[in-house]
């Protein structure tokens, strides 16, 4: 089992900065990619931002420019650099982490990311 905890969220006004934090533990061994997903309110969860294992990275279009990701296999944790921020980024960011054998995903409790206008 791998278990993942978030931290960073909060209030921000719109154009501030807020970066995200994923601390994972267990058979973190098992874990290939991690990233972030995020859900709003009346809206399906997306993908966010992507790190594989081998360093590459995917971000939502809607993020290019603007958030990075970045991964630090020393401490297992995960992070999510958010610069100029917009109220349509309003929403729970949730952590997640794949584990290919047996394939499983595993998720984070999410964190409160609230921009204001």
């Amino acid at each position: 089992q791998v278990q993942l905890v978030e931290s960073g969220g909060g209030l921000v006004q719109a154009g501030g900065s807020l970066r995200l934090s994923c601390a994972s533990s267990g058979s973190i061994y098992s874990i290939n990619a991690m990233g972030w997903y995020r859900q709003a309110p009346g809206k399906q969860r997306e993908l966010v931002a992507i790190v594989h294992s081998g360093g590459s990275r995917t971000y939502a279009d809607s993020v290019k420019g603007r958030f990075t990701i970045s991964r630090d296999n020393a401490k297992n944790t995960v992070y999510l650099q958010m610069n100029s921020l917009k109220p349509d980024d309003t929403a729970v960011y949730y952590c997640w982490a794949e584990r290919l054998s047996p394939y499983y995903d595993y998720w984070g409790q999410g964190t409160q990311v609230t921009v204001s206008s």
